[in-house]
């Protein structure tokens, strides 16, 4: 027999304890909140209890005898005024903000909206259609963390479903899940290819948004969240959240680490007229960005409806409350954060001092994970790449544009290719950091694979349904002859050839080194550069080409060992200039120190460097050439030895020769040479 009492309004969220459950529920203007208990199916809503009011607005309430696994959601009593933001409705049941997990499944309906498109106030209750909240015990994650640092990163970002959905050595039941991130087959691919961290798509609870199912589409990146602590439940196998954590264990084991993406920007509400699903029907206005006059008009920076009002101190609380959930119960390892511009944003827009920041380089835990930025939103002043404090690190987008450009053939590409290569000394250096808080990367998720890169000069996005409009027009690609697919063997020869040259760029460069997954496979989209809504074999890896020539696991794998013996990567400053240990020279094409009139030849397309450790005594070449004549170069004199040795090319046939004087470099290709490697290695 349950009994109800006044409860704790601390911690906030479901708490299972030795005599029953204590439920709390930030709703500050709310009339009366109801804790709605349903059966074991979630169908039949057994309880509707009101909830104890608190000072600052917590809600509370004690359930005597209640246990682990019990369904639950909110209802919201109080003012329905349109203009005014304030949208409660007793008929909408409310996912708990701080739900650890859910039961049942989310389906579209017009019972989801607060009002309907004419403003009327909705009166159906939506109960059916929802997932319910579950009761859960939690305990603290207990694996041991492998704490690679940053020196010796090599990120995967990786899509949960689409990276094992086709991946034939995995069993069917697995396939698609966390579960297949740990098969014994995969984990091999990502420890031969030199993998430290994986980099998941969101893997918070989310829905796919009704204009995308009207249309028979999914929302398959998945930044559109419903739950902030909940994992998605179509990545389990047997629908058990601790799967999450069973695979990061695994992961641990391996020495791979976990980042997940994390979407705190916006959520699944949408806007005004979007579903009332938690957070729109307990705090409205302090839990989203809205006009001064109306308070109904959301402010919009995320492009996606809502913006997240992180000012406002409970819904900092809660970002920080999950950001510590994941790490200290689901094990992960760091985050990276989707629109992060938008964390710190004020009225007065972007503040590099904002609260945020300050929460998190404060708090014990999260100060010491792996802090990634995507840091741009779509709002006024939204580009902040290089604005974060440390020890942020940033998807560095300047990179990604000019390594492209570069190897299309762009005139005048050499004094910001040597930046980006040399770490981003003009975006990072100001605020006293370094190369490493560079994530370099070529290609991800969003926009075009490696492949697509060299094989489509405009975008191909009609399956997405909006007219060929979405995605970004300007690519910096080409297609080396033919637009999409081809048996022409030249071309695919081509094509192969100057995938290689940007990965030795992106693998020879200073900073953080990123690949997106099916990189590695030659993967494809079609031509496809905004791929969120294909849940299918465009996004989906296709691991049938593994073992063939075609595929970049050899040039990769090779890449990075050859990095992780080079301790001129590792190195945490800029070096403008020799010093007592490290130093770097931009040579022209007769290996001497370029030139002011060298750096700015419109048609100069050859990049050549040299890094050396004199304390290792061992030197690094690369020769990025992307002129399209054959020339013949004389070569410095090695630093520590009486010959440079070739060890890797995108001309295969040319490595390991030793090379005491000259080289052919052929058109368009790249080169690493180094001297007295093999003695002097930082393991």
């Amino acid at each position: 027999m349950l009994s109800f009492q006044k409860g704790s309004m601390l911690p906030l969220g479901s708490t299972v304890s030795e005599n029953g459950v204590n439920f709390a529920v930030y709703a500050p203007h709310a009339r009366s909140v109801l804790l709605c208990l349903f059966d074991d199916a979630g169908r039949c809503e057994q309880h509707r209890v009101e909830m104890h009011s608190h000072e600052g607005g917590v809600w509370s309430i004690f359930v005597e005898s209640l246990i682990e696994g019990a369904l639950y959601g909110y209802r919201t009593d109080g003012q329905y005024e349109l203009s005014s933001g304030l949208f409660f409705n007793i008929n909408k049941l409310l996912l708990d903000p701080y739900a650890k997990d859910f039961s049942g499944d989310f389906t579209w309906s017009e019972r989801h909206y607060c009002h309907l498109p004419v403003g009327e106030f909705n009166t159906l209750d939506n109960a059916i259609d929802m997932p319910k909240s579950k009761v859960v015990k939690t305990s603290q994650y207990s694996g041991t963390k492998p704490n690679i640092p940053w020196q010796t990163s090599f990120i995967y970002e990786c899509h949960v479903k689409g990276t094992t959905q086709l991946h034939p050595a995995i069993d069917n039941a697995k396939k698609g899940k966390f579960a297949a991130l740990v098969d014994p087959q995969f984990l091999q691919h990502l420890k031969h290819l030199g993998v430290t961290a994986i980099e998941l798509l969101p893997v918070h609870a989310f829905v796919s948004e009704q204009f995308l199912t009207t249309k028979g589409l999914q929302n398959y990146w998945g930044y559109n969240t419903l739950s902030f602590f909940v994992p998605h439940k179509a990545y389990c196998v047997g629908g058990n959240v601790t799967e999450f954590t069973d695979m990061v264990k695994q992961l641990h084991d391996n020495n791979i680490e976990v980042i997940i993406d994390v979407v705190y920007n916006h959520t699944a509400e949408g806007g005004v007229d979007g579903p009332m699903l938690s957070f729109k029907g307990l705090h409205n206005n302090g839990y989203y960005r809205t006009l001064s006059s109306p308070e109904s008009v959301y402010i919009n920076d995320t492009g996606c409806g809502n913006t997240i009002n992180i000012d406002d101190p409970i819904t900092l609380k809660l970002v920080m409350d999950s950001l510590r959930y994941w790490v200290e119960v689901m094990g992960v390892d760091g985050f990276r954060f989707d629109l992060a511009t938008i964390l710190a944003r004020t009225a007065d827009g972007f503040s590099s001092r904002h609260s945020f920041f300050q929460a998190i380089h404060q708090d014990p835990i999260l100060s010491t994970v792996k802090l990634i930025a995507e840091p741009w939103d779509v709002g006024p002043g939204g580009y902040q790449l290089g604005a974060f404090p440390a020890p942020w690190r940033e998807w560095n987008d300047k990179y990604r544009d000019v390594v492209r450009r570069f190897w299309r053939g762009d005139s005048g590409t050499l004094p910001e290719l040597a930046k980006r290569i040399h770490g981003s000394n003009d975006l990072f250096e100001h605020n006293q950091r370094g190369p490493l808080n560079s994530i370099n990367f070529l290609t991800s998720h969003d926009g075009y694979s490696l492949s697509d890169w060299v094989s489509y000069e405009r975008k191909h996005n009609e399956a997405n349904g909006e007219g060929n409009r979405d995605g970004h027009s300007e690519n910096y690609s080409f297609n080396c002859g033919h637009e999409g697919e081809t048996v022409d063997p030249e071309i695919l020869a081509s094509r192969y050839k100057m995938q290689v040259n940007a990965l030795v760029t992106l693998l020879m460069s200073k900073g953080v080194p990123m690949i997106a997954a099916g990189t590695e496979l030659n993967h494809s989209q079609q031509g496809n550069n905004n791929a969120y809504c294909q849940d299918n074999e465009v996004s989906w890896l296709n691991w049938s080409n593994v073992g063939s020539q075609q595929t970049l696991i050899e040039p990769i794998a090779k890449l990075i060992k050859l990095r992780n013996k080079l301790s001129v990567f590792e190195h945490p400053f800029f070096v403008h200039a020799a010093d007592e240990r490290f130093s770097v020279k931009w040579l022209n094409k007769e290996s001497q120190d370029m030139s002011e009139s060298d750096w700015h030849d419109e048609d100069n397309k050859t990049l050549m460097y040299v890094l050396a450790d004199k304390l290792k005594s061992n030197a690094v070449m690369v020769i990025l050439n992307a002129d399209t004549e054959h020339f013949t170069i004389t070569l410095p004199p090695p630093p520590f030895s009486s010959c440079w040795e070739c060890v890797f090319s995108s001309e295969p046939q040319s490595e390991r020769n030793v090379l005491p004087i000259s080289i052919c470099l052929t058109a368009q290709s790249a080169w690493v040479l180094v001297s007295n490697l093999e003695e002097n290695t930082n393991g």
